[in-house]
């Protein structure tokens, strides 16, 4: 199996002519036929059910002929923003728009591919061709292209934004993705069983309705009716009730939970937010295949339907999907740019697993993939090292093996296991759950058997150590072989932050296991005689963090003698708990009141804090320190964060 159809002449290659297509895939990312890619993995996936699948990679936005260049799809249009939701690729957290877009050809954001099927500035010259909210974009270019196909809309946008969300960029709660696309159907999650019912359905539709004009009695009903797209897990779609209440739906549905109405959550007032958080406490509790209900939400005369999450793939269907023929490649048109910068960082790396039951309030994975883990068998992985060592520009080196978290590989607990994660508390914070069980015997087996394949020089973890879940094994092995085979030059890991109460609210864990886990780290270096460092991320204006646990870390940070060079600012993503925070500036699981630095002044003086040492913030430093009362902290002592500079009274 070769690439996807991208082209018209690529078609009559295939034996295809254009509208021979079952779908099109329409994505905001360049086109790279690879299984990091959910673009590609959908593409691969329907293929080998024998659907006939082409892809339009980032289509000028602005030109309704490069929606057309591959014809009219016989079923769907499958439309996605790519492998990041558009609005946070395009900007950063302070709202600037970003330089380059790593999934654009040559990391150049304006390319996109036009109407003649070439690969240049659109038509509007737009100074970045994925455009602001790109599924909605996509989907209704996808509707003026061709009327009546439907349109199927999936990816992490769609997926984080699926039911009524916050906004960080209009600051405004914002309705279903769903309803502002027009789309037919919304797939959340990891989409590989919902796409499958969904074009399995699509299929029988159409047959059904060619028969029946075969027969000669082709009715109104089948000529103007739709598919019945309802029911299937892990899927949203809309249902008109007109003036009739909505608890009427419930004969229909009878587990279902009534969200609050959109129109009561829709604005900034002390209720509408009281309401808000109300409607993303009960979709946080509804997020675990196992134990969720079907959630409705009302809109006037329509309500949206998000049925239950899929359930998890197993381990013998993510083999299959991780063993279908991909290219590990971008698309040859994009040689001429010098291919995608993204795939320098996935190509010679491994997944391993799904999941995370981390839970970081701040981080959307748990909210798209869930907190259960599904992981690949290890021949299946293995296998795919040895496809690695067959390539032609492999040097030796496999960059990673892991998944949202590196270290988790098997479920949290046995409870996890058979009926799914709690719905009332975390596995790891604020202290860990008793009943979990850390396990480390089946990842330490996977990298044995990796390091053991014949070409593979050496094989690194990169994608995150959780060190707290790794702290709590009794078993030291997998730390002991971390350090002496796994690690070039610097482990990462994400500490976040030192204030209790921040790290409370982050779902992170306790400062105390980081430190010990500091102190194992570099013993273990100093035993086999490595010089290898430890890099800490920290995270700058999360929801809790005030000046004051700002400053708490910057003084961490000058006694360990580390001051990162970057520093994460919070950014208010959909879909996270953070951000429900960040809203309403109250926890929506408690109700405990949370402060939030939102104005741009106290998020600038929190990151300064956080990176003292650099020359460019040392006066805005100096203003912090005075405003808070603690000059002791500016000159040259040894606890100092700044010196007195020309700007001293």
């Amino acid at each position: 199996m070769a690439f996807l159809c991208t082209q018209a002449d690529e078609l009559s290659g295939q034996g295809l002519r254009s509208g021979d297509l079952d779908a099109v895939i329409i994505t905001g990312d360049a086109y790279v036929d690879h299984s990091s890619f959910g673009a590609a993995i959908i593409g691969k996936v329907l293929a080998a059910r024998g659907y006939k699948v082409g892809l339009l990679a980032r289509p000028d936005p602005d030109d309704v002929l490069a929606f057309r260049l591959l014809g009219r799809p016989r079923l769907a249009f499958l439309v996605t923003a790519g492998a990041v939701d558009s609005m946070v690729s395009n900007y950063t957290a302070n709202k600037k728009p970003r330089s380059e877009d790593d999934y654009a050809p040559g990391g150049d954001k304006s390319l996109c591919l036009r109407g003649d099927g070439s690969i240049g500035p659109g038509i509007r010259n737009r100074p970045n061709a994925r455009p602001d909210r790109a599924v909605i974009v996509y989907a209704t270019m996808c509707r003026q292209a061709f009327k009546g196909v439907p349109v199927v809309i999936g990816g992490i946008e769609a997926s984080l934004r699926r039911l009524s969300h916050y906004d960080y960029w209009s600051d405004t709660v914002r309705k279903s993705i769903l309803l502002d696309s027009k789309a037919d159907i919304l797939v959340y999650g990891m989409g590989e069983r919902q796409i499958v019912e969904i074009m399995e359905r699509l299929s029988s539709h159409a047959a059904g309705r060619t028969e029946k004009a075969g027969q000669g009695h082709a009715t109104a009903a089948s000529q103007n009716g739709k598919p019945d797209l309802s029911g299937i897990r892990g899927t949203v779609w809309t249902h008109h009730i007109g003036t009739a209440p909505v608890e009427s739906i419930r004969a229909q549905i009878p587990d279902a939970v009534i969200l609050p109405d959109f129109a009561s959550l829709d604005g900034s007032t002390p209720e509408a937010k009281k309401t808000y958080a109300e409607s993303f406490a009960t979709q946080y509790r509804n997020a675990e295949p196992l134990s969720a209900h079907t959630l409705i939400e009302p809109y006037g005369d329509r309500v949206v339907i998000q049925e239950r999450p899929a359930l998890p793939l197993s381990q013998e269907e993510m083999d299959a999907v991780y063993a279908l023929p991909f290219e590990r490649q971008w698309h040859p048109s994009y040689e001429q740019f010098g291919g995608i910068p993204a795939l320098s960082e996935v190509k010679f790396s491994l997944t391993s697993s799904r999941g995370c039951f981390g839970a970081c309030s701040f981080c959307a994975l748990t909210f798209h993939q869930g907190r259960n883990i599904s992981s690949r068998s290890r021949e299946s992985i293995c296998e795919e090292a040895r496809q690695l060592v067959a390539l032609p520009d492999f040097k030796g080196y496999i960059h990673d093996v892991g998944g949202p978290t590196a270290n988790f590989r098997v479920p949290a607990c046995d409870k996890m296991a058979k009926t799914g994660a709690c719905t009332n508390r975390h596995c790891l914070s604020p202290e860990p759950c008793p009943h979990l069980k850390p396990d480390h015997r089946d990842y330490v087996a996977l990298l044995r058997e990796l390091r053991a394949i014949p070409g593979v020089k050496k094989v690194f973890v990169r994608s995150g150590v959780r060190f707290d879940y790794a702290m709590l094994d009794s078993d030291d092995t997998f730390l002991r072989e971390l350090v002496e085979h796994h690690i070039s030059g610097q482990l990462k890991v994400a500490p976040e932050h030192v204030n209790s109460k921040v790290l409370t609210l982050m779902c992170k864990a306790p400062h105390r296991s980081f430190e010990a886990f500091s102190e194992k780290y570099v013993a273990l270096n100093r035993e086999m005689r490595k010089k290898q460092y430890l890099i800490p991320y920290f995270i700058s204006g999360h929801p809790g963090a005030g000046l004051q646990a700002a400053l708490e870390l910057a003084l961490y940070l000058k006694k360990t003698g580390f001051v990162p060079d970057q520093v994460q600012d919070f950014y208010p993503t959909p879909g996270t708990l953070a951000t429900a925070m960040w809203w309403c500036e109250f926890n929506p699981l408690d109700g405990e009141p949370v402060y939030v630095a939102k104005g741009a002044r106290e998020r600038a003086e929190q990151r300064a804090l956080l990176q003292f040492n650099k020359p460019q913030n040392a006066a805005l430093v100096r203003e912090t320190l005075r405003a808070m009362g603690r000059d002791d902290l500016i000159g040259s002592g040894p606890y100092c964060l700044v010196s007195r500079g020309r700007d001293s009274r």
